[in-house]
């Protein structure tokens, strides 16, 4: 699904060069729960980036569901994130004004996906999250774990290959972040091929791969017993 090869990724600061990735190789197979974790600055961020299309590497390869990815132009690289992966934020990003069924709704306007199935798929996503009771309740009538749920119920109505969660519990309290990874792993029973980003080791261990990635390389590579 994902394969990463000597990887780099450097940024000029004035005359000092950053590697901010330093010859990242990664593959990623189809229905795995991969979390990459590291502290602030270790590289996870522009990692996710890369994994996300959100931007290209300066060296290396990067191939996603098939697709040689790495040196594409902006407009070719959203429109295959669109089709491939479903993001889901720590800060949620919906729309205020928006009923929970149109928040989700929104990535599929953009697809042309028509009326009727786009209801279908998102009132599904939804339930499939414990929220079908709540599909037309705006954000503010809804705890932080319950719009994390439709920020994945979003990520989900795409039907994407891939869901690329970046610290989804970073916003949460102790037992809405529990319910959250309660919903990753079902998701991952499932069948969906998840890769989370994460600075928190016992959120990390939920997953069945932990990545461990320092000043820009990976340092540990293991299956979570």
């Amino acid at each position: 699904m994902i394969q990463i090869t000597n990887m780099y990724k450097r940024y000029k600061m004035g005359d000092n060069v950053i590697n901010a990735l330093n010859d990242v190789s990664l593959h990623i197979k189809r229905h795995e729960f991969v979390a990459i974790i590291g502290p602030s600055g270790s590289g996870k961020s522009t990692l996710m980036n890369m994994l996300g299309c959100l931007d290209t590497p300066t060296e290396g390869t990067y191939i996603l569901d098939g697709d040689e990815v790495s040196r594409l132009k902006d407009d070719r690289l959203a429109e295959i994130r669109n089709k491939k992966i479903g993001f889901i934020f720590q800060g949620f990003n919906l729309l205020q004004k928006l009923t929970a069924i149109e928040n989700v709704e929104l990535p599929l306007i953009y697809q042309g996906v028509g009326t009727k199935e786009r209801y279908r798929r998102c009132s599904e996503a939804l339930e499939n999250v414990g929220l079908g009771d709540r599909i037309n309740h705006r954000p503010n009538e809804l705890s932080g774990g319950q719009q994390q749920r439709v920020a994945i119920a979003r990520a989900l109505a795409s039907q994407p290959p891939i869901l690329l969660a970046d610290e989804p519990t970073g916003n949460l309290d102790s037992k809405s972040g529990v319910e959250i990874m309660r919903i990753m792993k079902e998701l991952h029973a499932g069948g969906n091929t998840i890769v989370l980003i994460t600075h928190d080791n016992n959120v990390a261990m939920q997953a069945k791969r932990v990545v461990r990635i320092q000043d820009g390389q990976i340092i540990e590579d293991r299956e979570v017993e």
